[in-house]
């Protein structure tokens, strides 16, 4: 499929010019066929003025130019015969009008003196026999006629004679062929390229600000700074433009609000807990003081978790296309050079992401460094799909239970109970790097390995090629 077909635009466009040419082949069909009934029709008028004609000439003619007559109005597919008996018995339904006419220019009453009879020969595209005493252009003619395929209808008539006898008249209708009006075929072919180009540039006003909404919900959905979009267009897309642009706004504001909020909160507590310290190195009882200096090391660790929590969330750092494989490749490098357990495992073709560099850095190496600490090693690979760029950490711990897998990823949640630095952090480890992921339209998902271990998948958005950008 072209890349224009799988466009609404394109689609749009398609739908109505497909409309168009069955609407116009079904035109042009009928009308053909329309075409072929009035020659068929032209023929049977044609033919019973030929018979009323050569009956008239019988009846004024001497005795001994009657026989001549006959021979010279026969043809190939018209033959005239004198018989003393009607070789129709009476006229059939279809014959009665033909009959009836006939008459009318003999200036008959009785319209039993012309009787007509169609029916169909049984004898598909079989002429009439030869002729006899045919002259040797006649049969030139008729050999040529025998060629063209025939109508299964043949007319019989049967016309008294106020001389005696009966003059029978047997035809076949040469099938007329499918005739094609070409030149209501190229009108039809102008008109379409018109309509078309007419279509085209109306479905761009339609589908233009479409494609730029679209493009700037999915950078808004990144986290991407975005600028408000112009109101053009139609006024339901330009109602639906302003809607955007009023909720980017509002959501920003809210985000902002509450970022700002977090870390004027952490930012303050430093000052009380540094005088708490303070206070708490003069007290004499030793046991006393160390739970109390513990107790506000806790606290001091819990306030620059949440500051850069804020941090992360109010990052506006500029997204960009980077090859996940290197970029990763390198991250793990780093670690394991500062004695890490971790190996890296690179993919088979590259993978584009769009990315935030330094924040998305932050948020894998706690991804990497929760393996490490809790499931002994870490196993990194980088692979590429259809719901984007997929970065895998596999680790050896023994897992965390199914029904606390979408609640580690809440602030201050630990499932390690003791509040020991040495066993665990302040729980807000899995919180920033999923809020910096969700932030640039990534996600992170944690599933337990059936041979033991716990996955973790951060998933980026794929970078879209420059192809599909310019085709969309």
């Amino acid at each position: 499929m072209p890349p224009f077909a799988r466009s609404l635009r394109g689609q749009l466009l398609l739908v109505t010019l497909a409309a168009l040419v069955i609407a116009q082949g079904l035109s042009i069909w009928l009308f053909a066929d329309e075409r072929a009934l009035a020659v068929q029709a032209a023929l049977v008028q044609e033919t019973a003025g030929r018979a009323a004609n050569v009956a008239q000439l019988l009846e004024a003619a001497d005795a001994g130019e009657v026989r001549a007559i006959q021979l010279a109005a026969n043809s190939p597919l018209v033959r005239f015969s004198l018989d003393p008996a009607p070789a129709v018995a009476a006229s059939d339904r279809r014959g009665q009008r033909v009959a009836r006419q006939i008459a009318a220019q003999l200036g008959r009453d009785r319209t039993d003196d012309v009787r007509v009879e169609t029916h169909d020969s049984g004898q598909r595209d079989a002429p009439l026999p030869p002729m006899p005493q045919m002259t040797p252009d006649m049969r030139e003619m008729h050999a040529q006629m025998a060629d063209l395929p025939m109508s299964t209808v043949e007319m019989n008539i049967s016309i008294r004679l106020q001389r005696g006898g009966w003059l029978n008249v047997d035809t076949r209708f040469h099938r007329p062929p499918l005739q094609w009006a070409w030149r209501s075929v190229a009108t039809f072919a102008v008109t379409a390229a018109l309509i078309a180009a007419a279509l085209w540039i109306a479905l761009g006003r339609l589908t233009g600000p479409l494609r730029r909404l679209a493009e700037m919900t999915a950078r808004f959905g990144r986290g991407e700074a975005t600028e408000p979009l112009p109101a053009v267009g139609p006024r339901e897309l330009r109602d639906l433009t302003r809607a955007f642009n009023d909720m980017q706004d509002r959501i920003r504001r809210f985000v902002d609000d509450r970022t700002r909020l977090l870390a004027a909160l952490g930012h303050d507590l430093r000052s009380p807990l540094t005088a708490m310290r303070v206070r708490a190195e003069m007290v004499e009882d030793d046991e006393n003081r160390q739970r109390l200096v513990a107790s506000i090391e806790e606290m001091q660790q819990m306030v620059e978790a949440t500051l850069s929590f804020a941090r992360g969330m109010a990052a506006n750092e500029a997204a960009e296309t980077i090859e996940l494989g290197d970029y990763v490749g390198d991250l793990v490098a780093q670690m394991a050079e500062a004695g890490e357990p971790v190996t890296f495992e690179a993919p088979d073709r590259p993978v584009p992401a769009r990315l935030r560099p330094a924040a998305t850095r932050r948020a894998l190496r706690n991804l990497i460094a929760n393996a490490t600490r809790y499931g002994e090693r870490a196993r990194v690979t980088v692979r590429g799909g259809a719901g984007g760029a997929v970065v895998e950490i596999d680790d050896d711990g023994p897992g965390i239970p199914e029904a606390d897998l979408a609640r580690v990823f809440e602030p201050f949640v630990r499932l390690e109970t003791s509040r020991s630095r040495d066993t665990g952090g302040t729980g807000l480890g899995l919180a920033i790097a999923q809020s910096i992921l969700q932030a640039q339209g990534g996600r992170i998902t944690l599933e337990n390995r059936p041979g033991g271990g716990l996955r973790a998948l951060a998933i980026l958005p794929c970078a879209q090629p420059a192809g599909e950008r310019a085709a969309a």
